[in-house]
């Protein structure tokens, strides 16, 4: 088994966030992590597939609450693996690489009473506003009823799970489903809630071009949320 192609992507991606200010244990937290995707990546292709898979492998060996810090890594690490340095640039410019712990997280919470508070909940009209384009966006593009409902619940998992949050920006919204990503223990629903993750995203932001994104693929996994921001990436 040859990690000198990993081990060599390590040191680089730690060397940079050392010089971006990060604290000691920050980097020794990133390098547990990022020793643990070392073994996993050895000898696998430089391929964006190959990364996703380990890293749904690697992610479930992880402890819910610490899934936000090593997510980021996953992230941050990826095109140092793929030795892309125009992609490297990219993510250093916007939105940059985090060096410091998110010190907001969104409470913690059981699925299931989660889900059975759905119909219940209250949204302020700034949540209501992109649920509804969502809904609308699924609707025009042919979904039918029981589909526009789920996509539509699994939204309103999102904006209450960004109740709290400091600031209301892609930091946040990353934060808030990187900590929810753990609850859903079947994978099938964890990938559901991610491609959701991924569609809704755009009408939370208000984007312009939203409703063109939506029902253009089923295949939701944990780094799509990132590749948003991240065309280069994907």
């Amino acid at each position: 088994m040859n990690q000198m192609r990993e081990k060599a992507a390590i040191n680089a991606y730690l060397k940079l966030l050392q010089a971006k200010g990060a604290s000691s244990s920050v980097l020794y937290k990133r390098s547990l992590f990022l020793d643990k995707l070392n073994l996993a990546l050895a000898d696998k292709v430089l391929d964006g597939n190959e990364y996703r898979e380990v890293i749904e492998l690697v992610m479930d060996t992880i402890p819910a609450d610490d899934w936000h810090e090593n997510l980021t890594a996953a992230r941050e690490f990826y095109p140092f693996w793929l030795e892309n340095i125009k992609a490297i640039a990219v993510i250093n410019l916007n939105p940059g690489f985090e060096v410091k712990p998110t010190a907001w997280r969104p409470e913690q919470v059981a699925l299931k009473d989660l889900w059975s508070s759905l119909d219940s909940e209250r949204f302020d009209t700034s949540e209501s506003w992109p649920l509804k384009a969502y809904a609308q966006a699924l609707r025009f593009e042919g979904a039918d009823m029981a589909l526009v409902e789920t996509r539509t619940k699994l939204a309103k998992i999102i904006l209450i799970r960004l109740r709290g949050a400091p600031e209301q920006n892609n930091k946040s919204y990353r934060t808030a489903v990187d900590l929810t990503l753990p609850l859903f223990n079947i994978k099938h629903n964890r990938s559901l809630f991610l491609v959701v993750v991924r569609e809704f995203y755009y009408f939370w932001t208000g984007n312009p071009d939203a409703v063109n994104m939506v029902l253009k693929d089923d295949k939701g996994n944990l780094l799509h949320h990132f590749l948003v921001d991240n065309p280069s990436l994907r």
